[in-house]
């Protein structure tokens, strides 16, 4: 590749709105553009980094027995209804209709054309195992679209599918899969760690983890032991607890205190000169439309997630100012579980454990003293229903609990028969009765590993290539364009990696020596060999990215060490 032969538009400053580290490098190095909100050009430099990863991806596939295939973006909405996702999927799924008013999606996931697929092609337990995958463009509409590639509304994925005949047999695919995205991570560069999630609008029967890529800009929170054998999702992380022993004190009667405008946490401990902890949070959501209270330690935060898994829903949401009136008779701040009839009444497992809570009187500018579980409010369910929280135990005993930030870049889950029952993926048996498929899925954001790895890899320079998924292996800087003894040589190394199958880049364009440093920095290419004042004899600077000092060696040495010839 010749430099000025490339598009490599380089900025020396990113546009106002990039917030991310990655999103303002790859910009700045030509390596992206943007079109609309959420949808971007790859530029050639940054294809080559693109079609790289798909290439270890499909490499580590592959070996793991998948099989590629192609499915189309433009899904008929039938499929959706018929799996019960397309009501349920929400308005990141992008719908349209065709001149006959037929209605079709743009695919932000493929496991209905692929059951269906399935269905019509797969009658027999001799077809069985079986894992397809594919290389795809998908398409979500991100409310809030962000951090360049890390959040699109159009991004390059990989998914895969697995079609087994029995659970067992799903256990190791699903150990095939997890290995194979443990090597791709491993070969893209990235400070990864797979943590046990919950399976979201996906759903599925069993396991599910993420692989979650440790960056600060990540939005996703990351629970660990401080010993690291225990790794979840926040909003799948659980934590060691006991139930104190029951104590035999009285308790006094419920006590109501007037507390007029006193609606926070923190306003309700300055008022009773009290800790958090001492009192219950009464929160009001819809699960599925449907009104529920949940009670948490006032020191605790609400985890919706676990919500939803305890009572089977698929959506939920805080109810808004005017349901809380009409549910509790009292104004945003003031509900409580005591006397609280209309609404189906979750208790997280520490409340139920209190003596005794200060919580809200379900009349407006009044709270209860003296709250006791059991005997002034019963629970429908009580169970664990908050986050985690930093110094929490973790579940399995192996030290407490410490928060990260990641981004996730792949996703494996058990399906199970949820799509195979629907739309008919079976088979017939050795016995010649008929089987539903038990299925897993497998997904990698191929577009959001880009991201991912400038977030790890850059310094104040510009953007620290891992070297497998680099543009190019080396940079040749001929300091003047304009010294025909430089330029000869730089052309004859350039011919001779070229030759030797090494991935090279010259820097040809009749730029200022300091100008072509600080573009060989941003690119963050990973060895460099600048052709200077020493060209007549035979030497070059050279200098990987990584190090801090240069070296003045031969020719034929510099080409040793990026050859090994």
């Amino acid at each position: 590749m010749k430099q000025s032969k490339l598009l490599i538009p380089t900025l020396r400053e990113a546009p106002a709105d990039a917030e991310a580290i990655s999103h303002k490098l790859m910009l700045r190095a030509g390596l992206i553009r943007q079109l609309a909100s959420g949808v971007y050009t790859y530029l050639p430099l940054g294809f080559r980094v693109l079609k790289k990863v798909q290439d270890i991806v499909r490499e580590e596939m592959d070996r793991a027995g998948a099989q590629e295939l192609l499915m189309p973006a433009m899904q008929p909405a039938e499929l959706w209804q018929e799996s019960g996702r397309y009501d349920v999927y929400g308005p990141e799924l992008i719908r349209l209709k065709d001149r006959h008013g037929r209605e079709f999606a743009l695919g932000p996931t493929h496991e209905e054309v692929i059951t269906s697929l399935i269905a019509d092609e797969v009658n027999s337990y001799r077809q069985l195992p079986m894992t397809l995958y594919q290389i795809q463009t998908k398409y979500r509409d991100e409310r809030r679209p962000r951090f360049g590639l890390l959040r699109g509304r159009e991004f390059l994925m990989k998914d895969a599918y697995s079609f087994d005949r029995s659970w067992e047999e799903l256990d190791e695919t699903y150990r095939a899969m997890y290995d194979a995205y443990t090597r791709i991570f491993t070969r893209v560069g990235l400070n990864f760690r797979p943590v046990q999630a919950d399976a979201g609008a996906i759903g599925g029967e069993g396991e599910t983890h993420e692989f979650m890529a440790l960056a600060d800009i990540g939005e996703d929170t990351i629970v660990v032991s401080e010993n690291g054998t225990y790794a979840a999702n926040l909003e799948k992380a659980e934590m060691w607890w006991e139930a104190p022993a029951a104590s035999d004190a009285e308790i006094a009667p419920m006590d109501r205190v007037h507390t007029p405008g006193v609606h926070t946490i923190d306003q309700l401990c300055a008022h009773f000169g009290a800790e958090a902890s001492a009192f219950m949070k009464t929160l009001l959501v819809l699960v599925d439309d449907q009104p529920v209270a949940v009670v948490v330690r006032g020191d605790r935060e609400l985890n919706e997630t676990k919500v939803l898994n305890a009572l089977g829903g698929e959506r939920i949401e805080l109810a808004d100012n005017a349901a809380v009136e009409r549910l509790t008779g009292a104004e945003v701040g003031f509900a409580g579980p005591a006397g609280l009839a209309k609404v189906k009444l979750l208790v997280d497992r520490e409340v139920q454990a209190m003596e005794s809570g200060i919580a809200g009187a379900n009349e407006t500018d009044y709270h209860l003293a003296n709250v006791k579980p059991g005997r002034d409010f019963e629970a429908d369910l009580v169970g664990d229903f908050r986050n985690a929280a930093e110094g929490d135990m973790s579940p399995d005993g192996s030290g407490p609990l410490k928060f990260y930030r990641g981004i996730e870049v792949g996703h494996v889950f058990k399906l199970g028969t949820k799509y195979s029952e629907k739309l008919g993926a079976a088979y017939l048996d050795e016995t010649g009765r008929r089987q539903d498929a038990i299925m897993g899925c497998y997904g990698i954001g191929i577009s959001r590993i880009l991201s991912a790895v400038v977030e790890q890899h850059y310094d104040d320079n510009g953007i620290v290539w891992p070297e497998e998924i680099a543009p190019a292996k080396v940079h040749i800087i001929p300091a003047s364009a304009k010294d025909e003894t430089q330029m000869n040589l730089a052309n004859e190394l350039y011919a001779r990696f070229m030759a030797a199958g090494i991935e090279v880049m010259l820097d040809d364009r009749d730029e200022r020596a300091g100008v072509k440093f600080k573009d060989s920095d941003l690119l963050g290419i990973p060895y460099r060999v600048v052709v200077g004042r020493e060209a007549a004899e035979g030497r070059v600077e050279f200098k990987a990215r990584t190090a801090a000092d240069k070296e003045t060696i031969s020719v034929e040495e510099a080409f040793e060490r990026l050859t090994g010839k």
